[in-house]
């Protein structure tokens, strides 16, 4: 489902007719009828408009911020994005400094590997509007694999994609997932089926019922997994929760972690508007994507500052008079523009807003009250190829919540002949989401050890998952290594994060705020704006980046059709179980197929 615009109450889920309330949703502007800007070549720019009342200035060059100034630039607004550090964000590539050699490129590093599961839709779309080569850069997407589980010394294969062999229903999904999850076989059989009956209790869930009751429920409680086997808890609920989203099951809350796994089980039964279940790029981020998009922003008249820091709002007469920042000498200066767009993390965004502006919007108040984690990457450098699965890797049970993925495999071009001195022939590319649990090597959190030592420490705890992990991986054939520099004063009581994650705790979507705020001249594109996908991702980002550019469009009285909005596919065969169950909800009832341990709304 696609719509140009949409009540944030819409969006998520509790706008929907039901028969129990007969509540109409509010129609999408737009959205029926027109062209979409988009739909037509790729390198084809619409006319410019006046400038008068449309000079926009966005603070912050993740992925928010970018795709704001990619909606309005193609709209004929004049932009300018202000970053005080890299372009790109958590996306962008980061070479390793001096480690190219004999013409080659510094080895690639990045914050974190990227992964474009199938369910995203709103950023594949803006890829597909960036030109590359002859084609776009969602050219440069290719299939991954998502099935390989290292758990303990094994190798256990989810089949992904599958097939439910016939008519979609609760039934049909409940049978799917319980013969998925018996291929990882150390699960006590009567402990699947249950971690099953809670998934398709949520699944069959109605919209009310999710954002009023899964919502404020903590995804460990919803599966009961303190009363579950150690197995139960590794393979099903800490995998999940810590390694894909870097969140703690016992905080994570029931409708996000429901949610990706709502959209991931969509995707690899090959429903709806999907692609694939797994995605990557075909080279680094920066070089396949991030520079060919920056360098289309600039054709359409996008200026970047780079090295400029926001450090303050004027706020004045209900409205933000300009924004107080420092050049790349260190010079304070202030900017001025129509329209302002905040595209900064949530934990450098807070600092910045007065106490008048969070009396005139009370959501910018409660942004203090959102929480961060750590997710970050770390690369092995290998002199020999090391394809151990030909997608991601989850290695279920480690202490650090490890994920990989072997790049080379993937990249286009010889990896030696482009990268380093020659000798490295791969990288396996890790993400460690969990730095508060001691390892196996040091017995320290993450947060405690040096770099060389969170090396040390991942491979012991990859070579202890995978099978044969130590002839595999020896330390013969590692070359070097890369720990993500937002990690600062590592082993130290100084530790810190430049760039943590937000995470989605209980209740906490009532303390998210919209793109648009009670300051008619401010919006916001960042992942913690609520978004459809409700989870701090690069689809969020895009996603909130598309909702702020449409704000501006009526903010100025533009006529320019609205930014696309893709939601998450809802099933046709499901939506009067949705209803149905909604009805239930207000009745104080559990849902239907909640049947062991049902949970009731309130109790």
């Amino acid at each position: 489902m696609d719509q140009s615009e949409q009540s944030s109450e819409n969006r998520n889920g509790i706008g929907r007719r039901s028969f129990v309330t007969g509540a109409l949703a509010t129609a999408a502007a737009g959205a029926a009828g027109g062209p979409l800007w988009g739909t037509g070549p790729a390198h084809a720019a619409p006319s410019l408009v006046s400038a008068a009342g449309r000079n926009v200035a966005v603070f912050g060059a993740g992925m928010g911020g970018l795709s704001a100034a990619h909606e309005l630039a193609e709209r004929g607004f004049q932009v300018t994005v202000y970053e005080r550090r890299t372009l790109g964000g958590k996306s962008r590539s980061i070479p390793v400094p001096g480690t190219g050699t004999g013409g080659r490129q510094d080895l690639p590093g990045e914050h974190g590997f990227r992964f474009f599961p199938g369910f995203y839709q709103n950023l594949p779309h803006t890829m597909s509007r960036i030109p590359f080569g002859s084609g776009t850069v969602r050219d440069n997407l290719v299939p991954a694999s998502l099935e390989v589980i290292a758990y303990k010394g094994k190798e256990l294969r989810i089949p992904i994609p599958g097939d439910i062999g016939g008519a979609l229903t609760p039934d049909a999904i409940r049978d799917y997932l319980n013969a998925a999850l018996v291929a990882v076989s150390t699960v006590p059989l009567s402990q699947i089926q249950f971690f099953v009956s809670k998934l398709v209790a949520f699944i069959t869930s109605g919209p009310r019922r999710r954002l009023g009751q899964w919502e404020n429920m903590g995804f460990a409680d919803f599966v009961k997994a303190s009363l579950m086997s150690p197995e139960y808890r590794e393979l099903l609920v800490h995998m999940f929760t810590a390694s894909l989203v870097a969140a703690q099951p016992d905080k994570a809350n029931t409708r996000t972690m429901g949610l990706m796994f709502e959209a991931l089980i969509y995707s690899g039964l090959g429903l709806g508007p999907y692609g694939p279940p797994d995605q990557v790029l075909n080279g680094p981020s920066s070089d396949v994507w991030l520079t060919p998009w920056i360098n289309h922003l600039t054709g359409m008249g996008v200026q970047f500052k780079v090295g400029w820091t926001a450090t303050g709002f004027d706020y004045s007469g209900g409205r933000i008079t300009g924004v107080r920042v420092t050049d790349p000498t260190g010079a304070a200066g202030t900017v001025t523009a129509d329209h302002y767009v905040a595209a900064l993390p949530v934990e450098r965004l807070q600092p910045l807003l007065t106490t008048a502006m969070k009396a005139a919007d009370p959501a910018l108040a409660r942004l203090d009250r959102l929480e961060t984690d750590w997710m970050n990457g770390v690369m092995i450098y290998l002199k020999e190829p090391r394809p151990i699965a030909n997608g991601h890797l989850i290695y279920a049970a480690t202490p650090w919540a490890l994920t990989s993925i072997s790049q080379a495999q993937f990249w286009r071009g010889d990896f030696a002949a482009k990268y380093g001195d020659g000798t490295v022939t791969d990288c396996l590319s890790l993400d460690l989401s969990d730095w508060n649990t001691p390892g196996i090597l040091f017995g320290k959190t993450a947060k405690q050890c040096t770099r060389p030592q969170i090396v040390q420490e991942v491979l012991a705890q990859v070579r202890s998952a995978l099978p044969g992990g130590a002839a595999l991986l020896p330390d013969s054939i590692v070359s070097s290594w890369f720990v993500d520099p937002a990690i600062t004063g590592e082993g130290t009581p100084a530790v810190a994060n430049e760039e943590p994650l937000l995470i989605n705790t209980a209740g906490s979507w009532a303390d998210r705020p919209a793109a648009t705020t009670r300051i008619p001249n401010l919006f916001l594109a960042a992942d913690y704006v609520r978004n459809s996908i409700n989870l701090a991702t690069m689809e969020g980002g895009n996603e909130a980046g598309r909702m702020a550019a449409n704000a501006i469009l009526d903010a100025s009285g533009s006529s320019a059709a609205k930014a696309r909005l893709f939601e998450l596919y809802v099933p046709n065969e499901f939506r009067l179980l949705h209803d149905t169950d909604d009805a239930r909800y207000l009745l104080g009832l559990p849902n239907k197929f909640d049947v062991f341990s049902p949970y009731w709304p309130g109790r």
